[in-house]
């Protein structure tokens, strides 16, 4: 700026009238000076195409993730904990947090790159490993959001995708408990991860992904997160086999008030889970985080009176039951659908996944012990073909490009029907190879006497 002001006071001097010099003489000092202008207006331009994290958009998402860590530890963990018997509730709770923390590592290890990176030849199915041990992301390093020019700290994003990792493969907890050897579960929990999760996350979220291309529309995780480990929940519980007296013993849940908290911090942290996923503090988060309450309590509503109706009685179980239900629906629809949308949507969620927990299950004759497949898995079927009709502008959702319902609920079902197949598959494969090699379940002994002894040699309560 200084060698602006000087050319320009040059130049007016040597303009001045009475100064006399020639016209040829001055030209190559205006060159001069409109050259000085010119870089002088390209700096602050040269800055502005570095763009600068919103502090607020930042806090937001450090929240959301802090929220989602919250709906795991200690929500999933007391939820599942307080629907198994006494003697494994310790079990439910160390196989959870042990979760946490190996996808955790695994997340910065591998699972980032693979997950959101650009896989070249095969990024339609996968990324690479150009991020391993998160090379090269520094406190400086800055992702997109989905307003163009808006970013937040890479590391931010980071810690917040590692959370719907970790989460995908603790809800798979809930179809093995009771039964299910904790080293197995360790060593499918890290197979699972890296050949169901992160292919399935690529696909839908990541640029160049085959879903993520074809328009599907997954905003919080409905195929990513409740579909994948919903149907990994069912295969397992199927390979696994029933629990020792199932269908003739009793096997009520040992704490309520330990499912009800759990159900409740699960929806607390839930609107990290939705409303964090627009990345952004605007009005699309607020539009999420509204359809998080709306829809879940429909879904609620709808499970108690349908309960009612069928039984005599509406249960605190099935209120809570119906709740998570409500949350599974939403969550690919959170920012895409209207308030009156997502209530519908939540209402038939609640009365699906009832018949889900209740007609389905039956009539197939599987033990998955804590419904994750009634609820996660239908939840989210129920979700994401729902979101390909909800989002219709004139549902009062917010529309997509070209959009077309029968089209677009056809790119829905395609979606669920590839998450449903790649997982089943993925996990079919790693409990057989883990039954053929150490063994997935615990011995009959071990089974009777509760894997909080036999496992991990404590117990919940010594009383």
């Amino acid at each position: 700026m200084k060698k602006l002001f000087a050319s320009l006071g040059l130049l007016a001097f040597l303009l001045a009238p009475g100064f006399g010099l020639a016209q040829e003489a001055v030209e190559p000092v205006v060159e001069a000076v409109s050259e000085v202008a010119a870089a002088a207006e390209a700096a602050p331009a040269e800055e502005a195409a570095a763009p600068v994290p919103d502090k607020g958009d930042t806090a937001w998402m450090m929240l959301s993730t802090l929220l989602v860590i919250l709906m795991i530890i200690p929500g999933v963990a007391l939820f599942y904990g307080g629907l198994v018997r006494a003697k494994n509730m310790l079990s439910v709770l160390t196989q959870v947090m042990a979760i946490f923390c190996m996808i955790s590592i695994l997340w910065a290890v591998y699972g980032y790159s693979l997950a959101f990176g650009d896989g070249g030849g095969l990024n339609w199915a996968i990324g690479d490993l150009s991020k391993l041990f998160l090379a090269g992301i520094t406190a400086d390093s800055t992702a997109a959001t989905f307003t163009d020019g808006v970013v937040i700290p890479e590391l931010v994003f980071v810690a917040f995708q590692l959370t719907f990792a970790a989460i995908t493969v603790a809800l798979i907890v809930g179809g093995l408990a009771e039964r299910v050897k904790f080293s197995a579960l360790m060593v499918f929990g890290a197979l699972w991860f890296t050949f169901s999760y992160l292919p399935i996350t690529h696909m839908v979220w990541a640029t160049g992904g085959y879903l993520f291309e074809a328009g599907d529309l997954d905003f919080a995780g409905g195929t990513v997160v409740h579909i994948n480990a919903g149907i990994a929940a069912l295969v397992g519980a199927i390979v696994l086999g029933k629990r020792i007296g199932y269908g003739r013993d009793a096997m009520p849940p040992h704490s309520l008030p330990m499912t009800m908290i759990g159900a409740s911090l699960l929806w607390v942290g839930w609107f990290g889970f939705n409303a964090g996923s627009n990345l952004e503090a605007t009005g699309g988060a607020g539009l999420a985080f509204i359809n998080t309450i709306l829809a879940t309590a429909a879904a609620g509503m709808a499970w108690m009176l349908a309960e009612w109706m069928l039984r005599g009685k509406p249960s605190m179980l099935g209120l809570a039951s119906g709740v998570v239900a409500g949350l599974v629906a939403v969550t690919p629809a959170a920012g895409l659908v209207g308030p009156m949308g997502s209530i519908v949507l939540g209402a038939i969620a609640g009365v699906v996944c009832l018949w889900g927990v209740t007609g389905l299950k039956k009539m197939l004759g599987y033990d998955d012990s804590l419904d994750v497949f009634g609820i996660h898995g239908i939840g989210g079927i129920i979700g994401a073909i729902g979101t390909g009709v909800f989002v219709s502008p004139a549902l009062g959702g917010v529309g997509v490009d070209d959009y077309a319902m029968v089209g677009q609920v056809i790119t829905q079902a395609t979606g669920v029907l590839i998450t449903i197949v790649w997982s089943g598959v993925v996990s079919f494969v790693a409990f057989k190879l883990i039954d053929m090699t150490m063994g997935l379940r615990v011995t009959e002994e071990q089974e009777r006497e509760g894997l909080d002894t036999a496992s991990h040699g404590e117990r919940a309560y010594n009383a």
